[in-house]
């Protein structure tokens, strides 16, 4: 009788662990009209990743603007801060909840480009050319265009 209860909560356990993992790599998502995936969000969580999106974007218009501007050197300072508020430490207190809805190649994206506005706001510190600056951003903005062309978001119902 034991033997057979450990069998019944050993493939409950790994049916459970399956699961997850597919909804993990996976997320919420449907396939939506325009060809792209869809992820299902409630309207918060939405707004949330929205949110985060015009941040980061901020962050890029300060580093075009900073780099176009006369004084370089002086911008470099307020170039480096608005960088630096758009990296890991703005996703570190994402609701798990929320991380289990975004598909995995969402989630890499995503963490990758947090991960390189910190390196690009080094690289910064450590006075790279506005050359070598603008092709780590290129970098990155191409991962940004490539992400909204694979997909959008939809409201849970």
């Amino acid at each position: 009788m034991r033997s057979t209860l450990c069998r019944i909560a050993l493939g409950f356990w790994i049916v459970t662990i399956a699961v997850v993992g597919w909804f993990f790599v996976r997320g919420w998502t449907t396939q939506g009209t325009d060809g792209r995936i869809q992820i299902v969000l409630a309207p918060a969580e939405r707004d949330l990743i929205l949110g985060e999106m015009r941040m980061l974007l901020k962050a890029v218009h300060s580093v075009v603007t900073g780099l176009a501007g006369q004084d370089q050197e002086a911008g470099r300072t307020q170039i480096e801060q608005a960088v630096r508020s758009a990296g890991m430490d703005m996703a570190a207190d994402v609701n798990p909840a929320l991380m289990a809805k975004l598909p995995l190649p969402f989630k890499q994206m995503g963490m990758s480009i947090h991960k390189d506005m910190d390196a690009l706001a080094d690289a910064i510190v450590q006075k790279e050319t506005p050359q070598q600056i603008l092709q780590r951003l290129s970098s990155m903005t191409a991962r940004c265009t490539g992400c909204h062309d694979m997909y959008r978001f939809a409201a849970e119902r």
